[in-house]
């Protein structure tokens, strides 16, 4: 079952203490009105059981602000109103008609945010290590999330049906990276009037994802991890995980490109696979696609599994690859299960102790969290790759 905060009616907590300047909250209204400079203070819990107008200043809020309804609610007006935790919990939607921010939390109990799959503009922006809770396929963002400085963010963003997030795994200082889910054929878009004909493949060799893609605006490169389910169907373009890249239509080109993959892993019928980093911005849309082998069989040195107990008992504390002495230079790569990157190393040399080396990555300083996370193992001098899978226990 999901968590839950208490919910409070809006006009008895504003008439609780809350004051308002130029705020007019009429009984019988269906809106709130905000024409002046609304603030939640801290520890405050305030429910909407109404659509939200903002046209003042209600961007400075600490507590929880919720929205609930049997019905579907608005937030719409010329200002953006930024929450430091948010709940929603509207059967029919909470529909956005223009941006609202998140500094800490928002928390989906029933029913999705929705945004316009048409307008860009209009989106649930996350604050630097803002996070989304308990998303799933009944609750998401169906429409357009957004990451300020985002790094390992994920955005749990879908089509109503089923959540198909985009993790952010890039830090940048000052700069929104966006998304949204489309289950529509890039041959004949819905939400498109261009189409993106996946018969023109800058390499004859990689098959195209017919089902589904992204849309994905930054200036600036990051690496994104995407997820399928059965839906996605990725058995039709592969036969095995290991040949499955991102792909992008290449607005310069007018063409899929082959945007390579770091990790995939999973099965053919749900997994997950992480990109080379490459500037969104270059891309119209993107989707999954299927080349040659990506990794090559590895002849360097002897690679496995591997087991670690980072207790500094002596036993297990490191992650030592026999006969790393072969291959000095090389990259080791490790992610958690969310495709999010938590160490990376040029030169390894059997000093990964369970920690990350990744600015933001929970946990980071104090040990990662037990469970299992997945490296690459880079060997520069052949160009050869090896994936494998650590587990880490307490």
């Amino acid at each position: 079952m999901k968590n839950r905060y208490p919910k409070h009616n809006i006009f008895t907590t504003l008439l609780f203490g809350l004051v308002l300047l130029g705020s007019f909250p009429l009984f019988g209204q269906t809106a709130f009105h905000n024409f002046g400079d609304l603030k939640i203070h801290e520890n405050a819990n305030v429910g909407f059981h109404l659509d939200l107008t903002d046209d003042g200043i209600f961007d400075d809020n600490q507590g929880l602000m919720g929205f609930y309804s049997d019905s579907q609610l608005t937030i719409s007006g010329d200002s953006h109103p930024v929450f430091n935790d948010m709940e929603v919990f509207t059967q029919n939607g909470l529909f956005l008609n223009t941006w609202v921010g998140v500094r800490n939390n928002i928390n989906f109990i029933s029913g999705d945010i929705i945004t316009p799959k048409t307008n860009t503009d209009t989106y649930l922006l996350f604050y630097q290590n803002a996070f989304a809770t308990s998303a799933d396929d009944t609750s998401h963002i169906n429409g357009y999330a957004a990451v300020l400085n985002g790094n390992g963010t994920r955005l749990p963003t879908g089509d109503g049906n089923q959540n198909k997030a985009i993790s952010i795994g890039a830090g940048i200082d000052d700069v929104i990276t966006q998304g949204a889910y489309f289950s529509e054929n890039p041959n004949f878009p819905r939400t498109f009037a261009e189409t993106f004909s996946t018969d023109n493949i800058a390499d004859p060799e990689v098959q195209i994802n017919t089902t589904e893609f992204w849309k994905v605006t930054g200036e600036l490169p990051v690496e994104l991890t995407l997820n399928w389910n059965s839906f996605s169907a990725v058995g039709n373009i592969s036969d095995t995980i290991e040949r499955l890249v991102l792909v992008g239509w290449n607005r310069a080109q007018q063409q899929w490109v082959n945007l390579g993959a770091t990790l995939a892993s999973g099965d053919l019928d749900s997994g997950i696979l992480t990109s080379d980093v490459f500037v969104p911005n270059d891309y119209e849309i993107l989707t999954l696609g299927s080349a040659p082998e990506i990794l090559e069989p590895f002849s360097a040195l002897e690679l496995d599994n591997y087991f670690m107990t980072p207790n500094n008992d002596g036993v297990n504390d490191f992650l030592v690859i026999d006969g790393i002495e072969n291959a000095p230079n090389n990259t080791l790569t490790i992610f958690d299960r969310y495709g999010i990157k938590v160490y990376e190393k040029e030169g390894y040399s059997n000093e990964f102790d369970g920690r990350s080396n990744r600015e933001g990555a929970i946990n980071g300083d104090s040990g990662l969290a037990a469970g299992i996370y997945y490296y690459i193992f880079h060997d520069k001098g052949t160009g050869q790759k090896f994936q494998g899978y650590l587990y880490l226990a307490n």
